[in-house]
């Protein structure tokens, strides 16, 4: 019996194995096309798709208000010799504490010693973190809301022109923002903030800009203020007056000193000035891509996207600028 089994497969063997194909062909194109009931996940992808699966985090954000506000006046005139105005918007009374040619060193010991040791919370209290490692200070008093302008300038008689080259020990400016009142320091996550000034001298010429900005808190953490990154084509804020001479000049310099155009002189943008989506053209923009910092999609696009459509960069985490209730998907829309 065996034996008749084995001869007739031998004989019918290209039919068995075309029929076995076909069956499973049928199968297969049954599970695809739901014939059986069966919900079967089925993953259709492009050839040229990488392999990229890792979920985009939305990130839990927590609204903080700073009570301070720094900000450059008519940055193309300043410099070592002139001087530069400073603009602040305060919403306490504060005290701006200037810090010319401030060690690089002690300055992030100082913001190091602020997690560890002590709360820098007054000019006194950065003052001992320095260790007076700093050429000049001139201090003064802001009053709550008044965006005045407040010029500052080296004396004369220290005869300085520039802080030699690059890379250099000391920054040019140091601003300090505390509050004047001691009450304020309860109401308010944020304590102060240190403001880090480039200016241009005769040895490096790179255009007057705030490099960094550091939020101090009173348990003991700082944090970087960075800048979001808008669509160039509805930003107007990203327009130049500078000569391409200039630009290349500045970029140049940008290099030697190890800083990236994009994070050093990216133009603050606020969300009226992008409003629609780079995808869709139609959503405003609410959502800021991390860690490229690019804010370009809208309610409806992120959810579609592992990477940043300005840049490419993978995405890791993603927080919305404004909370929105995001649309019942299950409810029908009417016409």
């Amino acid at each position: 019996m065996a034996a008749l089994f084995l001869v007739t497969l031998y004989e019918y063997s290209p039919h068995f194995y075309i029929a076995v194909v076909f069956t499973c062909f049928i199968v297969t194109a049954g599970l695809v096309l739901g014939w059986f009931g069966w919900d079967v996940p089925v993953i259709l992808r492009n050839s040229e798709e990488t392999q990229f699966n890792a979920r985009v985090f939305k990130k839990q954000m927590r609204q903080v208000k700073n009570p301070f506000g720094l900000e450059i006046s008519n940055p193309s005139s300043a410099s070592i010799t002139t001087g530069i105005t400073l603009a602040t918007d305060c919403l306490e009374d504060s005290l701006l504490t200037c810090y010319w040619g401030c060690s690089v060193q002690k300055l992030y010991e100082a913001l190091q010693k602020h997690i560890y040791c002590f709360q820098i919370s007054t000019p006194q209290a950065l003052e001992d973190a320095l260790y007076s490692e700093y050429l000049y200070q001139e201090q003064y008093f802001i009053k709550k809301d008044s965006k005045e302008e407040i010029y500052c300038q080296l004396p004369k008689d220290t005869k300085i022109e520039d802080f030699g080259t690059v890379p250099r020990s000391r920054y040019p400016l140091v601003a300090l923002l505390t509050f004047a009142d001691e009450d304020d320091r309860d109401v308010y996550d944020i304590i102060s903030m240190v403001s880090i000034i480039h200016i241009p001298d005769k040895t490096y010429k790179l255009s007057c800009r705030i490099l960094y900005q550091y939020l101090l808190l009173p348990q003991g953490q700082f944090y970087d203020l960075k800048q979001l990154f808008m669509s160039a084509n509805n930003n107007p804020t990203l327009s130049s007056n500078s000569t391409p001479e200039e630009e290349s000049t500045d970029h140049s310099l940008l290099e030697k000193a190890g800083l990236s155009e994009s994070e050093a002189a990216a133009a603050e943008a606020a969300p009226e000035s992008s409003k629609d989506c780079v995808v869709c053209q139609n959503g405003a923009v609410n959502w800021v891509l991390l860690p490229c910092r690019h804010t370009c999609l809208c309610d409806g696009c992120v959810r579609h996207f592992q990477r940043c459509p300005m840049c490419r960069q993978f995405v890791q985490e993603s927080f919305a600028l404004c909370s929105r209730k995001e649309p019942d998907k299950d409810k029908p829309k009417t016409l």
